[in-house]
């Protein structure tokens, strides 16, 4: 098997992950894991997609993400693990998609109006 690589998007995050087999370690933008994102939770949800189908130490991880914050960088590391998964084996897509890992989520920050203090808060009305 060669190297696959697949993307995920959330919020404003790309995530560009580049898999192969080797003994399940994940590097994001050059640093470890732990490194990256010291939270325990966003660790999970990156790993979640390999937990699920139990590939955990059977794949190699090279992850670049840019944009956003942290969660929305690992929601989509997560979208592209999983994408990646189905590309190998395509009877991991039942499982995924079962969990939602295979739904891009489409939620984006609504963008300011003018005449307006925000996107929809409008600036506040004097009667007198």
């Amino acid at each position: 098997m060669d190297i696959i690589n697949t993307i995920g998007r959330r919020k404003t995050s790309i995530a560009r992950i580049y898999m192969k087999p080797g003994s399940g370690t994940v590097t994001v933008n050059k640093k470890e894991l732990a490194a990256y994102f010291p939270s325990e939770i966003l660790q999970t949800i990156v790993k979640q997609p390999l937990t699920l189908v139990e590939e955990a130490a059977n794949y190699d991880l090279n992850v670049n993400v840019g944009g956003g914050g942290p969660k929305g960088q690992a929601e989509a590391i997560r979208l592209a693990v999983s994408r990646a998964l189905v590309k190998v084996n395509e009877e991991h897509r039942s499982p995924l998609k079962k969990e939602g890992f295979l739904t891009r989520d489409p939620r984006m920050v609504e963008r300011k109006k003018y005449g307006r203090r925000k996107a929809r808060r409008a600036f506040q009305f004097s009667k007198r």
